[in-house]
């Protein structure tokens, strides 16, 4: 596993975004373990936070993009740390852009916050997680509205490795299917167990047998293939 993986999956664990016990996800199913990016709040952490992401999208995606598409409201943040950490680490100026829940009919006008997009732009797409893939079922055809775009991929920050909807992969695998562009994550969940089980971290070991036990349940249920976790 790559340095900026474990460091990456240590962060989500310091800055209280990944979480394990007993959760109840929007979808209703009961789950061993919780993400929630809106937990990065302090400067730092969302320096850090861009970094990590510029990283990922550099290794799976390469340079050969103009904008960043954060779907609001989460990925708003995600898209503008982002582009800033791409100019610093990598000196190529990428354009963030974002859309709005309702369009605006005056001052800065429609549906857009930031660059807007013209005929030709490459564009990555940035969240935090995707279970469903719901999220660019609404914010794609709002890129394809826009100007002919030619979407180069989607980077998300953690791969729950869970079946998606039609039960022939992860979300992650049907988002790419369906739409025909590459997805990645900067990890997995096998990625994350593989660093956690039975390790400190912060001092303290996180994912104990029954932690553990509990995931391995859950994959039992919603899981892709059980050699993708352990």
């Amino acid at each position: 596993m790559s340095n900026y993986k474990e460091e990456f999956i240590e962060f989500m664990v310091e800055s209280d975004v990944l979480k394990f016990g007993d959760f109840t996800l929007k979808s209703g199913r009961k789950s061993p373990f919780f993400m929630n990016a809106g937990a990065y709040v302090t400067g730092s952490q969302l320096k850090r936070l861009g970094r990590y992401y510029a990283t990922a999208i550099h290794e799976n995606f390469g340079d050969d993009f103009d904008v960043l598409f954060g779907p609001a409201y989460k990925g708003i943040p995600l898209s503008v740390t982002t582009a800033i950490a791409y100019d610093e680490l990598y000196g190529k100026q990428i354009r963030y852009c974002s859309n709005r829940k309702e369009v605006k009919d005056h001052g800065d006008t429609g549906i857009l916050l930031g660059s807007k997009l013209k005929d030709g732009d490459r564009v990555v797409m940035i969240e935090d997680v995707t279970t469903s893939g719901k999220s660019i079922e609404e914010t794609y055809p709002i890129l394809k509205e826009q100007a002919s775009v030619d979407v180069v991929g989607l980077i998300v920050s953690l791969n729950r490795l869970e079946m998606g909807a039609t039960g022939e992969g992860t979300a992650l695998d049907e988002i790419s299917k369906t739409y025909g562009f590459k997805t990645a994550a900067i990890v997995t969940m096998a990625e994350v167990i593989d660093r956690l089980y039975k390790k400190e971290c912060g001092g303290k070991i996180v994912i104990d047998d029954d932690i553990k036990l509990a995931i391995d349940m859950y994959y039992a249920t919603y899981g892709v293939n059980k050699e993708n976790i352990d």
